[in-house]
């Protein structure tokens, strides 16, 4: 990454690390211009816009289920009314009256 190799130990897997870095490396080598080497600020510049992206995913990915919460809510206030609604019917009906 950015040049160096580094030794890491880590409970995740031998390909997810290299998958991780791999996303690191592409953002990395995104900053500094071609031909330039990658300078520490490089590399904190890559960290912060990743975390950049990941707060922005966690920010979409609450909404989405603040907005599946609300559609469930409102799905099931249907659904109750539905029921309600024939039910009611029902109990508008004479029963018989009790036998001798």
């Amino acid at each position: 990454m950015g040049g160096q190799t580094y030794r890491v130990v880590a409970s995740a897997s031998e390909d997810e690390l290299r998958r991780l870095a791999a996303r690191v490396g592409a953002r990395l080598r995104a900053i500094p211009p071609p031909g330039r080497p990658v300078s520490p600020q490089a590399l904190l510049l890559a960290a912060i816009a990743l975390a950049h992206d990941l707060e922005e995913e966690k920010s979409r990915n609450r909404k989405l289920a603040t907005r599946s919460r609300e559609m469930l809510g409102s799905i099931m206030t249907r659904i109750d009314a539905a029921i309600g609604s024939v039910a009611e019917p029902a109990a508008d009906v004479d029963e018989p009256a009790p036998g001798p």
